[in-house]
């Protein structure tokens, strides 16, 4: 037997699949031992329990190059890349859950009739997966716009409009507050009618429709499904990565939804994506620097049509002007000296939070302009 393989793995000796449980031992890495159900017997090979009667040198081998690639793997994803000709540092972050949940994403997205995709409102571009479209198919999308009492009615109305052109069923929510929670669930149900109709024609009895909630760590998938539930079934916070497994959860009779964990492509080719994750805490603030990011969001309030009034409030708030002769690095910088005894670090993170608790106001960092030129 494997002493040791990925869970989800087959193992040849018992040809089961290795799965956390509570029979099965799960280390730091992710591994788990095989749960087959054939005898164990001492194996020499080993000095442990095995379930053959010995572990031959073969099998051996194939487990510690299958161990041994495994890991290697998971560093790969931790490593920092490092991109010069943007940042100081590139934002990378992909943890070992989010690998195991978008391969059982893909395989339960297969029995789902519509797709409900979460994004943040302040990064519609950036906080689209790009393979989502391709995992869907052909499957109706409801398109989740989150947190859009974090931008202004007439940036919801741009977007709505931009992807209502593209054929695309936008709905603008706050999940905190509940806010249009009851649209969403109306136009999951709706399906409900043309699918057990087909089921009908086929002989087959009446099921709920199956939704899938998927999108970003921390644009909020669970607190929307909690809303759904209108009680606090998954485990909800301010941070990505709470959310760790796939599980199916049942609104009254009519509606079952799959609460997955947030996805993130492999790696981040756009960093003009990573970063707007970063400023919006999409991603793990692991992944990244904070004076680094914090540039790069005043670098972006410039660029906005209602900067005059954002400066405003920066001033206000920070009680340092944002000139036109600063960088976003020379501010965060001059913050830094000026209020926090040259630390960028926490000067930078004073910014990000004005930002997230909409103290310079409630605006996009993206709008339906920037999708050809990318900004």
């Amino acid at each position: 037997m494997l002493n040791s393989l990925p869970v989800g793995t087959a193992c040849p000796s018992s040809g089961s699949r290795v799965a956390a449980s509570k029979q099965t031992r799960v280390d730091s890495h992710g591994f788990a031992s095989c749960s087959g159900r054939q005898r164990s017997t001492h194996c020499p090979s080993h000095g442990r329990q095995c379930s053959q009667p010995c572990c031959n040198t073969r099998l051996h081998a194939l487990t510690q190059d299958i161990t041994q690639s495994y890991l290697s793997e998971q560093d790969l994803f931790s490593n920092e890349e490092v991109d010069t000709s943007l940042q100081k540092y590139s934002v990378q972050w992909y943890p070992g859950h989010i690998a195991r949940a978008e391969r059982q994403l893909k395989s339960q997205l297969k029995l789902v009739d519509v797709v409900l995709e979460v994004r943040d409102a302040r990064i519609p571009l950036s906080s689209c997966h790009p393979q989502i479209p391709v995992w869907c198919l052909n499957k109706p999308r409801l398109l989740i716009m989150n947190r859009a009492d974090m931008v202004s009615q007439q940036d919801q109305q741009e977007w709505s409009n931009y992807y209502g052109s593209l054929g695309l069923s936008v709905f603008n929510t706050d999940a905190n507050n509940g806010k249009g929670i009851t649209k969403v669930t109306k136009a999951a149900l709706s399906l409900s009618k043309s699918i057990n109709d087909r089921r009908k024609a086929r002989g087959l009895q009446p099921r709920p429709v199956r939704a899938a909630v998927i999108g970003f760590p921390n644009v909020g998938k669970s607190a929307l499904i909690n809303r759904f539930l209108n009680r606090r079934v998954c485990e909800s916070a301010p941070k990505p990565g709470v959310t760790k497994s796939l599980r199916w959860l049942r609104v009254g009779g009519d509606l079952d939804l799959l609460d997955a964990p947030g996805v993130l492509p492999m790696s981040f080719n756009d960093q003009i994506a990573a970063e707007r994750l970063a400023i919006c805490n999409d991603i793990g603030e692991a992944a990244y620097v904070n004076s680094s990011v914090a540039a790069v969001l005043m670098e972006r309030l410039r660029t906005l049509p209602t900067f005059d009034t954002i400066r405003q409030k920066i001033t206000r708030r920070l009680l340092l002007p944002f000139e036109k002769r600063h960088t976003g690095e020379d501010y965060v910088s001059e913050l830094a000296d000026f209020t926090f005894h040259g630390d960028k670090e926490q000067a930078a993170l004073r910014i990000i939070n004005q930002f997230r608790q909409c103290q310079l106001g409630t605006f996009a960092l993206e709008l339906p302009k920037d999708v050809r030129t990318r900004r």
